[in-house]
């Protein structure tokens, strides 16, 4: 486990078995950049990935 897997292990521990919406992740996203705009191009690159993520399955 790499030392920056314990904030997704958590995540998954205590969220793990919620349904959320493609706009609350969003939302919640732009809340971090807005909060931490030092992230801002890790999250625009994470957000990115996810929207595409399917293209690669084609």
């Amino acid at each position: 486990m790499y030392f920056t897997d314990r904030g997704i292990e958590e995540l998954v521990s205590r969220r793990g078995d919620e349904q959320v919406s493609v706009a609350w992740l969003g939302d919640r996203l732009q809340s971090f950049v807005d909060q931490h705009p030092e992230f801002e191009t890790a999250i625009d690159r994470l957000a990115t990935w996810l929207a595409r993520d399917d293209e690669e399955d084609e």
